[in-house]
């Protein structure tokens, strides 16, 4: 069997497997596994139906895409909330910052242990509880964190030291804290308004209750709480994307790429990429010695004329092509240029005396008598040979 016959029969096989796969894997609905509380996702991890809950409310929503350092104050008219669910990424030293002058103007509610580095400047942190979960007193909700008090005036954070430097915020003084949801073991949701009138700080330390897959429960008192943080209290609600990968500049080989791994037929792509992979490798190992190059020598001007001569001959031109034979070599043989075309006979008479060869005279005789008309078919090969005898006898 031929190689192209295998590969071809080879890459036919995988792709009948690779597509019966995906098929396979696709028959089935298949639930997102992405664990980002972002509103973007329709997913039971995500945040869509918060999203879209607190719009059925009559309360304006927006996506925040671009980075946190370009947030813009709020109305003073218009109450307003930034809400942070549980960033996928850590917030940065400007972040922060920037949240913070956002903070003069409007509210803000920082969920999750994503938003530690954040909450820590409002004395608070987040305490995972890994081994087990924890029940909430105040609605039935399990929740996987709690809050705890970390008694700092100023927090640091040293966490992108190498790049942005040390980064510190000084802790308010709150004239009010009420907690909003709590357990067995400790607190679980805060209000904290501080005593200069800035805007106030609700913390949460699990997002277990902005889920989709808690808030279309109809079951648990969840949904009510999640939505009486902003139901009659503001006009306007911004949901903080940037930090869950949402950014409004991407690169669309990252989202194939990113697509290619939780898609039945992305893994079919890959396999037949790596089983192609495969075949170039196999195809480009060389058994045995190397073979030696074949150094094939050009052909000379003479062959080439000997070879136009027999063509003249076939065509019943011998007078033209003895003609011609003599004119080439008269090209070669003389250094000024040739004006007249019509005196080569001439011109090879007087090349008696310019080779002293026996060789070299022969074929000069050869050629004067073959230079008058009137010659067989056979003597345009014999001046072809002679022509080359007189070029060798004259060149060397």
């Amino acid at each position: 069997m031929r190689p192209r016959t295998e590969l071809l029969l080879v890459l036919t096989t995988v792709s009948v497997f690779g597509i019966a796969a995906a098929l396979l894997a696709g028959s089935g609905k298949r639930i997102s596994t992405d664990e980002r509380a972002s509103t973007l996702l329709t997913g039971p991890a995500g945040a869509s139906g918060y999203f879209e809950a607190t719009r059925a409310l009559g309360i304006s929503v927006r996506r925040v895409r671009e980075r946190t350092t370009r947030l813009t104050m709020p109305d003073s008219g218009q109450r307003t909330l930034l809400a942070i669910l549980d960033p996928s990424t850590p917030l940065s030293g400007m972040d922060r910052a920037a949240i913070h002058r956002f903070r003069r103007s409007g509210d803000l509610l920082v969920v999750g242990i994503g938003s530690n580095a954040l909450m820590r400047c409002y004395g608070y942190r987040v305490e995972p509880q890994i081994f087990d979960s924890l029940a909430v007193r105040e609605i039935p909700l399990s929740v996987r964190g709690l809050l705890q008090p970390t008694g700092e005036k100023v927090s640091s954070d040293s966490s992108r030291a190498f790049d942005t430097g040390t980064s510190r915020c000084v802790v308010p003084t709150y004239a009010r804290v009420t907690p909003l949801l709590t357990t067995a073991k400790g607190l679980v949701a805060i209000r904290l308004e501080p005593a200069d009138s800035s805007g106030s700080i609700v913390l949460v330390a699990d997002a277990a209750a902005f889920r989709n897959r808690t808030i279309r429960r109809h079951d648990n008192g969840a949904g009510p709480f999640a939505l009486g943080l902003v139901a009659a209290r503001y006009d306007r609600v911004l949901f903080e994307e940037y930090h869950h990968g949402f950014g409004a500049a991407g690169s669309l080989s990252d989202q194939v790429v990113a697509w290619s791994w939780r898609s039945p037929w992305g893994w079919a792509a890959w396999q037949l990429a790596g089983v192609g992979l495969l075949i170039l490798a196999v195809g480009a190992f060389r058994f045995g010695p190397i073979t030696a190059r074949v150094d094939r020598p050009r052909r000379s001007p003479l062959e080439h004329l000997r070879a136009l001569a027999t063509a003249l001959s076939a065509a019943r031109g011998h007078d033209e092509a003895i003609g011609a034979i003599v004119r080439g070599l008269r090209r070669r043989l003389t250094t000024t240029t040739v004006r007249s075309r019509s005196d080569w006979r001439r011109w090879l008479v007087e090349q008696d005396g310019s080779t002293t060869t026996a060789e070299g005279r022969r074929a000069l005789d050869t050629l004067i008598h073959l230079s008058t008309p009137g010659q067989p078919a056979s003597s345009v090969l014999q001046a072809a040979n002679a022509a080359e005898e007189l070029w060798q006898s004259i060149r060397t």
